[in-house]
């Protein structure tokens, strides 16, 4: 794997969103996938893209 996994600051930044909201759409079953590493909240940054791209345009 090439790529390092993303925290929840890397997501807000590439989502250009709080990381507050983060964990709210977590807590609502929203946004994109995030995996539980230990204490950690981790994302594949494929899938954070993929999430991206399936919202399709505002």
């Amino acid at each position: 794997m090439s790529s390092k996994l993303w925290g929840v600051e890397d997501v807000a930044d590439y989502l250009g969103v709080p990381v507050n909201t983060i964990y709210a759409w977590r807590t609502k079953g929203y946004g994109p996938t995030g995996r539980r590493i230990g204490k950690y909240v981790r994302f594949v940054p494929g899938d954070v893209e993929q999430w991206v791209s399936d919202q399709g345009s505002a």
